[in-house]
């Protein structure tokens, strides 16, 4: 069944096909139901007049759960994507013309309409998923290649008095290397944060298993918000990336940790020490004693660094601001200027820190820009062109770091939006800036 799991998503014949279904369904929902009792003409003017209600109707019911989801229910702490609201408008209208058309017609009528409503919601749902690029294959959007990742075993642990590994500058390999790197999950215990966690995914390179194994440097990613580690796998791509990477560099690649620190999918701890969770004591103390406990890597964090997309770019601008002694450098993709549960601040600060926001204020990456220098330390941005608000906090974020002595690079992502293609386009330039940054020369 390879072949059904590696069917695409976001491209290649299934996308064209339900493009071509979803446009062929509307169509249909279009031309008005037949009624013995009414002429062509009136029944074309009553029809007419029912799409543009049910357009007028999706698109102010859209409007609506959108503006409760962000101020009232605070799902998200930013509006969703234009061309992602845009698209449920369709998906909507679909099915409200769909509702019509059932006392209106037959039996087989009613069924054909069905079809096309449902047609029309494929179309919207595949669009929508394209634009954020999460799920890229019928196996990423049904969890099956996740489920087959086994879990970290003992041979590939660090050992007892274990050495970090020979100088990875001028390493040659001791005998044959894997083709590619491998997948391990792992549950990282929240020791010091007391936090509850899922596991976390966690890519070794082909260097990883040479009989000399290199001391291999370390990149811990978060995912976005809502989500978790898995996204870097289906979305981000990372084990396509990496092995890229590492085949064009003698099998050398960092390991890759992507842990979790929010412990659910909806969950939003904004990657600080609050009231609702101790997030960054997890990411600054569990995380690090973990890897350097259990993964046979380079323990000196002048070669650590930490990413992530979204709610993870920001949380690594948090460690990387906060932490620079654990994490040296910074890959932060569509990053928030600061950590945020809802769109009002006030709300935010309520929720984590409540009567007390400069708590809140003296723990966020700009301020701590402000009074503190990180010369040795490196910043990789990016955002999607077509992401306004973002590229907003990119420029922001950008100018900070530059002033607080950051080495930065800042890159608009052409033809890109609030998508996981912000990394994907960028990531073995991403790569390359952090060899920079440790004096490796891959």
């Amino acid at each position: 069944m390879d072949w059904f799991s590696d069917i695409r998503l976001t491209d290649g014949p299934l996308y064209g096909t339900v493009l071509v279904l979803g446009v062929g369904g509307a169509a249909y929902l279009l031309v008005p139901p037949r009624r013995a009792s009414m002429t062509s003409v009136h029944r074309a003017r009553t029809w007419a007049l029912r799409i543009l209600l049910a357009a007028a109707a999706a698109f102010a019911l859209v409007a609506t759960v959108h503006w409760a989801l962000i101020n009232v229910f605070t799902v998200f702490p930013e509006d969703l994507p234009d061309p992602v609201l845009l698209w449920l408008v369709p998906g909507v209208a679909a099915v409200l013309l769909g509702l019509l058309r059932l006392p209106r017609t037959g039996w087989g009528g009613r069924g054909a309409g069905i079809l096309a409503m449902l047609l029309v919601v494929l179309l919207s749902a595949i669009q929508i998923n394209a634009y954020f690029g999460l799920n890229r294959t019928v196996s990423d959007l049904l969890g099956t290649a996740l489920a087959r990742i086994p879990a970290l075993e003992q041979d590939v642990m660090r050992h007892a008095g274990e050495s970090d590994g020979v100088p990875l500058q001028g390493w040659k390999p001791e005998g044959e290397l894997p083709a590619g790197g491998e997948l391990r999950k792992s549950a990282i215990p929240g020791t010091a944060s007391g936090m509850s966690t899922r596991d976390a995914f966690i890519y070794l390179p082909p260097a990883y298993f040479a009989a000399n194994r290199p001391a291999l440097p370390v990149l811990v990613l978060v995912a976005g918000q809502p989500g978790g580690p898995a996204d870097w796998l289906t979305g981000g791509a990372i084990r396509g990336h990496m092995d890229s990477f590492a085949a064009a560099h003698g099998g050398v690649a960092p390991v890759v940790v992507i842990p979790d620190p929010n412990g659910s999918q909806s969950a939003n701890t904004m990657c600080m020490d609050s009231r609702i969770a101790k997030a960054d004591t997890y990411l600054s103390q569990d995380v690090p004693r973990w890897i350097s406990s259990t993964l046979a890597v380079d323990t000196n964090h002048r070669h650590w660094a930490v990413g992530g997309f979204s709610f993870g770019g920001t949380c690594a601008v948090q460690m990387g601001t906060r932490h620079p002694d654990i994490y040296a450098d910074v890959l932060a993709f569509s990053s928030e200027a600061e950590p945020a549960i809802a769109k009002e601040r006030q709300k935010t600060i309520d929720a984590a820190f409540p009567g007390n926001p400069e708590e809140f204020t003296k723990q966020t990456p700009l301020e701590i820009m402000k009074h503190q220098r990180f010369e040795s330390s490196g910043m990789y941005l990016t955002a999607g062109q077509n992401d306004p608000e973002f590229v907003g906090n990119l420029r922001t974020l950008a100018a900070a770091a530059e002033n607080a002595g950051f080495t930065v690079q800042a890159h608009e992502v052409e033809h890109t939006g609030h998508s996981w293609d912000t990394s994907s386009k960028r990531f073995a330039d991403a790569l390359q800036f952090l060899g920079s940054q440790w004096g490796l020369q891959w």
